[in-house]
């Protein structure tokens, strides 16, 4: 598995990483046994970049990361998160010090280690200073419990005043070729500023990975049932992207998710894709889109299938994107 930074001075990780949160919640049942055989397959192949975060699953996704890396900690660049309410506290955003703090003691714990390597503010609380939750993640790498600090969906100007407080390693958002708002500010951003740009759903939540996603095979809640991309006439038009781009891929003798996936990481050498995945095959299949190769002819073809076939519908819920800090 060849290796990219987190940042023009950040830490080594995998060039394609992979995200737990399906192993534990959203994309139907929990299967640990198969998804303990994923992340253990995952360090084999040298995908050693693991993202997790203590909502997915109410901690259930922190426990089960921690159970299959048990011997291999020092294999693993181990990311999770905090700042999202979950359990008895009902559903909302902390971004407090003092929340900060309890979250990261508890996530020690659950994935059984002293250190967690790069910490993220899972959402911007609008109720606390970006000032204070960063200069609580500080305290936590003075401390020696966390190594490397992030944000997940942060505007640009969060960022800067973020990284003002103490160096932020990552920042981390959706971005994939159905989904390219990042290109309006936070990538311009991360490049400005050093920091490493970590994209989740990097497939379109599989819809980009080649599966004709209807409605009437998703299983009783998943998530995708509640975002328009998956949708009446949306889903209609979506299909029309994905077959296009399924077309370049078979052309290339790519997959379509190998495709999705070489798009990304033709991006930036300080991006680093997190596919998700519970299954050892489609994880073998996503390792490998770290090799694949698109010429300015290749990528030249995507943007042509893009313009005649524009993604259509809203990424998120109203509810959802009330969480996204817009700046």
């Amino acid at each position: 598995m060849k290796t990219r930074r987190l940042g023009t001075k950040g830490p080594a990780v995998s060039a394609v990483g992979l995200g737990c949160m399906s192993m534990s919640q959203a994309y139907g049942t929990r299967n640990d046994e198969e998804s303990k055989k994923t992340l253990q397959r995952a360090l084999d192949l040298g995908v050693t970049f693991l993202d997790t975060a203590d909502v997915y699953g109410e901690g259930h996704n922190e426990s089960l990361v921690g159970e299959a890396i048990r011997g291999r900690r020092r294999e693993v660049f181990l990311a999770t998160k905090c700042g999202i309410l979950f359990g008895e506290r009902g559903r909302g955003l902390d971004g407090s010090p003092a929340h900060i703090r309890q979250a990261c003691e508890a996530s020690l714990k659950r994935l059984g280690t002293d250190v967690i390597d790069l910490y993220y503010l899972h959402r911007k609380d609008p109720k606390t200073p970006i000032e204070e939750s960063v200069g609580a993640l500080a305290a936590l790498v003075k401390e020696g419990k966390v190594r490397h600090v992030g944000l997940s969906e942060v505007a640009p100007a969060t960022l800067k005043r973020a990284h003002a407080v103490h160096p932020i390693t990552a920042v981390q958002s959706e971005y994939s070729l159905w989904f390219r708002e990042p290109e309006h500010g936070i990538l311009a951003a991360c490049r400005e500023l050093g920091v490493g740009f970590v994209p989740f759903s990097p497939l379109g939540r599989g819809f980009l990975a080649g599966a004709n996603v209807r409605r009437d095979t998703l299983a009783e809640g998943d998530m995708r049932l509640g975002l328009p991309r998956f949708q009446g006439e949306n889903l209609d038009r979506n299909e029309r992207l994905r077959q296009a781009l399924a077309e370049i891929a078979a052309g290339k003798g790519l997959t379509p998710a190998q495709l999705a996936l070489a798009w990304v990481l033709a991006q930036g050498e300080t991006v680093v894709p997190i596919p998700g995945t519970k299954r050892v095959r489609y994880l073998e299949e996503n390792a490998a889109a770290a090799d694949a190769a698109l010429t300015p002819a290749d990528l030249a073809a995507i943007e042509a299938a893009l313009a005649a076939n524009p993604p259509s519908g809203e990424r998120y819920s109203p509810d959802m994107m009330a969480w996204v800090d817009r700046g």
